[in-house]
């Protein structure tokens, strides 16, 4: 019965993607260890405060992504998430070489995998990976002109 309790019971990923959903920055937040790395195509995000601005970034650029998981496997400390994100950019996006990109009001939807390691139902690395020309060309961008809208 302890068994079947454990594996019933969210742990850290899981409420990662419950407080991303809720659009609850104190909650994803509580998710991370302090010394957290979050590793994503945009940035490279050390500890609670940065990963924090990194989400409310998203938020600001995509304010009504969800995330729904297609699958996911649990291999110790080590979490695997696969994701698609869908939402509207309507907000700034930081773009390639750091431009930011005023709202397209494109709708986008996204796979990506999450890899997550654990400490004390924790998470302390996060590298997150998706396939950055699919979100490019949804938004209408080209990748050959740094980012800029297509013809």
């Amino acid at each position: 019965m302890g068994e079947q309790e454990t594996a019933a019971r969210p742990d850290a990923a899981d409420r990662l993607f419950e407080a991303i959903n809720a659009h609850d920055l104190d909650a994803v937040t509580r998710c991370y260890t302090p010394q957290a790395v979050a590793v994503t195509p945009e940035i490279v995000a050390e500890g609670r405060e940065q990963i924090a601005s990194y989400h409310a970034h998203m938020w600001q650029g995509f304010p009504g992504v969800k995330l729904a998981v297609m699958g996911k496997a649990v291999f110790g400390d080590l979490i695997v998430i696969e994701a698609l994100g869908a939402a509207t950019h309507s907000g700034p996006y930081l773009g390639l070489g750091g431009d930011v990109l005023q709202a397209t009001g494109r709708r986008v939807s996204i796979r990506s995998c999450w890899l997550f390691t654990i400490e004390d139902d924790l998470i302390a690395s996060e590298r997150l990976y998706y396939d950055q020309l699919q979100i490019f060309t949804q938004l209408g961008l080209t990748l050959s002109d740094g980012g800029g809208p297509l013809p």
